[in-house]
């Protein structure tokens, strides 16, 4: 293993990084958005508030991760630096499976996030139902 090896992960989890902030920042909006109007339809407001929380938990530990993989990488690529190939190599592995782990967590998240969306959908169908009466 030479240094460009781990060299090639950091535009990717710097990348990764920005979408995960990106996705804290939605969420964090969105629960503002929430308390702000103190909605009177509060079961689906309380249905929201477990999804919200299992989410803010996903998304804190693939930040954690990810910045723990970017920061094994630069570990990483100083080992190799000073020629300790070994210790570079178990780092390096470990940081990848840290990247893994937080792709997995992200695909979580995302599942979660569509799961919101239907309940978004049924609380706007039985509006739309409440109308037609």
């Amino acid at each position: 293993m030479d240094l460009t090896t781990p060299a090639l992960l950091f535009p990717a989890i710097s990348l990764l990084l920005l979408a995960y902030t990106n996705r804290f920042l939605v969420l964090a909006q969105l629960i503002r958005q929430l308390h702000s109007q103190r909605q009177t339809n509060t079961d689906m407001v309380i249905r929201q508030i477990s999804n919200l929380r299992t989410r803010l938990a996903l998304i804190k530990a693939m930040q954690g991760m990810g910045v723990l993989s970017f920061l094994l990488c630069a570990m990483s690529m100083l080992f190799i630096f000073v020629k300790l190939t070994l210790p570079a190599e178990w780092i390096f592995a470990i940081s990848l499976l840290l990247l893994v782990l937080s792709l997995l967590c992200s695909l979580l998240e995302i599942a979660i996030s569509t799961k919101a969306i239907e309940i978004e959908l049924e609380d706007l169908e039985i509006m739309v139902e409440d109308k037609k009466r």
